[in-house]
């Protein structure tokens, strides 16, 4: 960082579950999309895993919240809030004098022009003098290191916490796309449902991402299975507490439904692909990128469905926060970034 440059640079992946800022090529702020507020002054409290820590433990005077849903900004102030408690951290490591920003933000290719604006809006007022956007299928495949600008088709599917994205890309555009909200989230609400059902136990939304975590699977047999999770809760009905463990094979029974409209998302967007790029997509495979690509025998699963080979990127998490931090270095050569 010079010391006396007036414009920082910084790349955002701004994500339902997690953001990430990328300054000078690394990443510089890793932090859970979480958010703290005062209820009665509305002043921020704190951001990140701070604020992840308070989740679902607060009194009726502090509200955290998690300012995306599905992708999209769902509390515009809270966002704002946050944006700006994690560019301060940034600035925390490199600061002399306030600077302006130039940002560019991966947003979920599904956004209607007000979830953009909304986008925007935020960013300016967190500080970006100039702000880009670029859409995150693009931003994982420029990240996973595939050559978007080359006339041949590739294909990523990024499976985020609130939206899943799949997205065709050939000569520096999305051909074929299809964007659901169904992604991690689904899968954790769909985990809470499953337990409350199944064993009449309460879980918290933290539990159920425990769960994924520990036991998640897309197939009911796998390799190497993970070891049963134990889930202590209330009971539903006695409020007594119980004691339960939760094995994988549950787990993929339980989310097989949504997972199932992941697959169908897939064959919508492969069905509207030209047939010279169908054919550069069964040559390459199809990329799967996001949290949601951490999931346990996901690429088989999809490769058995879809009869092509999937593959899972190197840092399946950071793939999209790695594409805006390059397209921020070559803003000016990109002509799909989005003013």
């Amino acid at each position: 960082m010079s010391f006396f440059s007036l414009t920082q640079d910084i790349a955002m992946d701004l994500g339902t579950a997690n953001t990430i800022i990328i300054m000078n090529g690394k990443i510089v702020v890793d932090e859970p999309s979480v958010v703290a507020l005062d209820r009665n002054t509305k002043k921020m409290i704190a951001v990140g895993s701070k604020a992840k820590m308070m989740y679902e433990k607060t009194h009726e005077n502090i509200l955290t919240c998690r300012p995306l849903k599905d992708g999209v900004i769902a509390d515009f102030n809270a966002c704002e809030q946050m944006m700006r408690g994690l560019i301060k951290m940034v600035n925390m490591h490199h600061h002399f004098f306030q600077q302006t920003l130039r940002m560019v933000i991966g947003v979920p290719s599904g956004s209607t022009e007000v979830e953009l604006r909304a986008v925007r809006d935020s960013a300016e007022h967190a500080g970006g003098k100039d702000v880009y956007l670029l859409f995150e299928p693009m931003a994982a495949a420029i990240g996973i290191g595939l050559d978007v600008e080359a006339p041949e088709g590739n294909m990523v599917v990024d499976i985020g916490g609130g939206s899943t994205e799949i997205a065709v890309i050939s000569l520096g555009g999305i051909v074929a796309n299809s964007s659901i909200r169904i992604a991690g989230d689904e899968f954790t609400y769909d985990i809470q449902e499953y337990m409350s059902r199944q064993h009449n136990v309460k879980v918290s939304e933290r539990m159920a991402e425990r769960i994924k975590v520990n036991v998640g699977s897309a197939l009911t047999d796998l390799e190497n299975p993970p070891e049963d999770y134990v889930v202590h809760g209330p009971n539903r009905i006695t409020a007594l507490p119980m004691e339960i463990s939760v094995s994988y094979q549950e787990i993929a029974h339980c989310i097989d439904k949504s997972i199932a409209k992941i697959e169908t998302a897939v064959l919508s967007a492969l069905e509207h692909t030209p047939p010279e790029l169908y054919a550069d997509i069964v040559k390459n495979g199809i990329w799967l990128t996001g949290g949601g690509a951490l999931l346990r025998g996901l690429d088989k699963r999809l490769s058995d469905k879809i009869k092509m080979p999937f593959r899972i990127a190197e840092d399946p998490l950071h793939s999209v926060a790695k594409g805006t931090g390059i397209a921020l270095k070559n803003v000016n050569n990109f002509s799909f970034l989005m003013r």
